[in-house]
């Protein structure tokens, strides 16, 4: 193993030690609040275990059976059955002085090999962590320190395909600020960040002329970021703020690769609140500035509508327009408009569906890249008992690039089944 890869095992093992009773679970539903738990000062501890079976069709790259070369490698994701089981903690501590919030799993994720014989061997560890503490959360100021860990096969880098491993961590502080009344609130925030990657399985290029899509090579843009903003809002109505939001993100890559660092500048404002007893409404409007090298701006917002139809159905709806530091191309703008719904029945079956539709561009003066991503999310989930829940759903992602290579095109389904025990 490569010294960077001793590097990135080592942070993965020393976050999940030191969260350990304290580890998140990112990217899942949240865990019931069923059982009793384990009692921990004035809040408890909820032991959980997750056993999922997925029938994913597109896990990773893998060598081709049909021929004899074993480094002949298929040009296209290869489909397989498989086993996820996580462990994890939640625990949540309420107080007037000092507030903790944290919950997590460590997941082994396991290629049967009985749709990819090769697969197998791109079984893998994967884990989430998410631990947050609240000084003096009633009172005028407060301090949160907060720390993100991830590692999965779900990178949000939008310039990369897929097929790739991905180990995220980010710590930040804040500062909250209500004075008088609390009717003004102010959070001043740093953040820095970190995210390594590496190809699942045996990885080669595969029909593409661009790094981006090359798995065999995703370390080079191994990426540290730092963020520096502030968010205010002012209640000016019992339901009613106007908010203004702003950061600076500074972005460097490890590798010093031909990836463009990148020192943008976002800040937007509006108003969120109530119109009626029934909806809810966020808009917001602004700019985002690139004082990096290759430069770069654009206007970005928010439009965005909560619909409560009753106690226990909801509707959400909107438009989002982003600006983000990426890889190899400095920057990238997102139009994303989405839609989602949440159902109650019985107290006990719960039904979700959402869909999105993402427009890319990429910032690159010598060849612009746009991409459409198109991701539906929906199934249900029931408890059986205050201790297991039950769950199945469907994941179809859709993705077309105006750059070639079948890690950036591709069609994934995912169906799964999931049992969860917590207590």
């Amino acid at each position: 193993m490569t010294q960077s890869g001793n590097i990135r095992w080592a942070l993965c093992a020393l976050v999940l030690a030191v969260l350990g009773p304290a580890v998140a679970w990112a990217q899942q539903p949240p865990v019931p609040a069923g059982g009793n738990g384990i009692k921990v000062g004035e809040g408890r501890l909820h032991p959980f275990f997750d056993l999922e079976m997925r029938l994913d069709s597109a896990v990773g790259y893998f060598p081709d059976p049909s021929t004899e070369d074993p480094n002949d490698v298929k040009s296209s994701l290869s489909p397989e059955l498989v086993l996820r089981l996580r462990p994890g903690l939640k625990l949540d501590v309420p107080s007037s002085k000092l507030a903790l919030h944290a919950s997590g799993r460590l997941e082994y994720v396991r290629y049967t090999g009985l749709l990819t014989k090769q697969s197998t061997y791109g079984s893998h560890l994967e884990g989430a962590a998410d631990l947050s503490a609240h000084f003096n959360p009633e009172g005028q100021v407060g301090i949160v320190l907060a720390d993100q860990f991830l590692r999965s096969d779900q990178t949000s880098n939008a310039a990369l395909g897929a097929g790739v491993l991905s180990l995220f961590n980010e710590a930040r502080v804040s500062v909250p600020v209500k004075p008088g009344g609390g009717a003004l609130e102010i959070i001043p925030e740093l953040a820095w960040a970190l995210e390594f990657f590496k190809p699942i399985g045996i990885a080669v290029p595969v029909e593409c002329t661009e790094e981006v899509c090359d798995p065999a090579s995703v370390d080079r843009f191994d990426y540290t970021n730092v963020r520096v903003g502030a968010t205010g809002r002012w209640r000016f109505l019992p339901k009613t703020a106007v908010v203004v939001e702003t950061d600076l993100n500074i972005r460097d890559y490890l590798r010093n690769t031909t990836s463009p660092n990148a020192v943008l500048l976002r800040a937007m404002g509006g108003l969120a609140g109530l119109v009626s007893a029934k909806i809810a409404l966020t808009a917001k409007l602004g700019w985002g500035y690139n004082f990096g090298s290759t430069g770069g701006s654009t206007l970005i917002g928010q439009l965005e509508g909560n619909y409560l139809f009753s106690p226990t159905m909801t509707f959400k709806g909107g438009y989002m327009r982003s600006l983000d530091p990426v890889a190899a191309y400095g920057l990238f703008r997102d139009d994303r408009g989405y839609l989602e719904a949440r159902a109650l029945f019985g107290g006990k079956l719960v039904l979700h569906g959402h869909v999105g539709v993402d427009f890319l561009g990429f910032y690159d003066a010598e060849q612009p890249r746009s991409d459409t991503l198109v991701t539906v999310d929906a199934g249900p989930e029931y408890q059986f008992k205050p201790w297991l829940v039950g769950a199945m759903g469907y994941l179809l992602t859709t993705r077309s690039s105006s750059v070639a290579g079948s890690g950036l095109n591709f069609t994934r389904h995912e169906g799964y089944l999931r049992l969860t025990l917590v207590y």
